[in-house]
């Protein structure tokens, strides 16, 4: 799976370290297909993380078969 990364995310990734791109990858896998109820082009994942015990949540763009667009990536609790 390829990420591109949109220029919001980008800019928040200094400030979440702690979100890595496994984590993003382990969230979109294992969670369902969401719509976002603001952008109708966009999905959500939201998945707790096994290790930590938190819940993550990703809003991205399938972009192809394999690349995909994140958006912004955020911890819910």
């Amino acid at each position: 799976m390829k990420f591109e990364y949109s220029l919001h995310w980008k800019r928040k990734r200094d400030i979440r370290k702690e979100i890595t791109d496994d984590l993003i990858e382990y969230a979109i896998q294992h969670s369902n297909v969401l719509k976002d109820k603001n952008w109708p082009d966009a999905l959500n994942a939201i998945c707790r993380i096994p290790p930590m015990g938190r819940i993550l949540k990703v809003v991205y763009k399938r972009i192809g078969k394999d690349k995909i667009k994140i958006i912004t990536a955020f911890w819910l609790d």
